[in-house]
């Protein structure tokens, strides 16, 4: 938790206590249903929870932004976010039922009445989102068909709406046919060794 509020010195006491309940809740909910492997679960906020929070550092959601969080699993990044951003909408998705069991007790627990969450895959979900986030499911190419038509066409944020993904490694052959996509390194914000290859890529998106 102090590394939570080392790099977000700013948040309300209902956000620090959400924060501080995380690592109660999922801890409970690992013994139950293996949702995050045994070796991340010591290093939760590490791994999870900063590096979720990660994408806080690129954007500032405006109040009432939409944002789709594309294969969950156990709630990464959209738990972390929903916590920072409580009047923005996170719509959870994800193909592994028992994971979204988690995510809505969670949810429920911390009582989070901006997350819903929907058992599909990404294709079937017809609606359309400022952004569109997820820890490394899939290549890019791959990705941006699966969420093709899902980007809302009205500006509300800074950045122009698309796709903020967290990934990690040399992504040049994968990213290199897109002109107008933008690296973050995670490691320009967080000083931690985990950070040091990891990024939120950026690519804006066209309301098609």
């Amino acid at each position: 938790m102090k590394l939570i509020l080392k790099y977000f010195p700013n948040l309300t006491n209902t956000q620090i206590q959400q924060f501080e309940a995380l690592e109660r809740l999922y801890n409970d909910w690992n013994s139950k249903i293996n949702v995050i492997s045994r070796k991340d679960i010591d290093e939760l906020y590490l791994r999870h929870v900063l590096h979720s929070l990660g994408i806080a550092k690129v954007i500032n959601f405006a109040p009432g932004s939409s944002i789709l969080d594309v294969g969950t699993g156990g709630g990464f990044p959209g738990v972390p976010l929903a916590i920072l951003f409580p009047e923005c909408k996170f719509h959870l998705v994800d193909s592994i039922n028992k994971k979204l069991k988690v995510i809505n007790a969670v949810a429920e627990d911390l009582q989070l009445t901006n997350i819903r969450t929907t058992h599909s895959r990404v294709e079937a979900i017809d609606e359309t989102y400022d952004f569109i986030v997820s820890r490394a499911v899939t290549t890019m190419p791959e990705f941006t068909t699966w969420i093709k038509g899902k980007v809302a066409k009205t500006q509300k944020n800074d950045l122009k709406n698309g796709i903020l993904y967290l990934k990690g490694g040399d992504l040049t052959e994968e990213l290199k046919q897109y002109k107008t996509v933008k690296a973050f390194l995670l490691s320009d914000y967080f000083e931690e060794v985990f950070f040091e290859t990891k990024k939120v890529i950026y690519l804006p998106l066209k309301f098609k």
